[in-house]
């Protein structure tokens, strides 16, 4: 559960980097910074999902 949660805010890491990357490096109205950020989006909404569904099933306890 751990592994998946830290994997999973990795990619969002890396794809926001790229993002950031993309945005300085093409000047010629490339789409690709905007790409990045989607793909940002849906693995941040996939990890929301990951940790309500845990919760919902007892993988992760309600007390920290």
């Amino acid at each position: 559960m751990r592994v998946v949660v830290y994997v999973l805010i990795a990619l969002i890491l890396a794809s926001l980097a790229c993002a950031l990357v993309f945005a300085f490096r093409d000047r010629s109205g490339s789409k690709r910074a905007v790409k990045a950020l989607a793909v940002r989006v849906a693995l941040s909404i996939t990890l929301f999902l990951f940790l309500t569904a845990g919760y919902y099933f007892g993988l992760i306890p309600g007390k920290l």
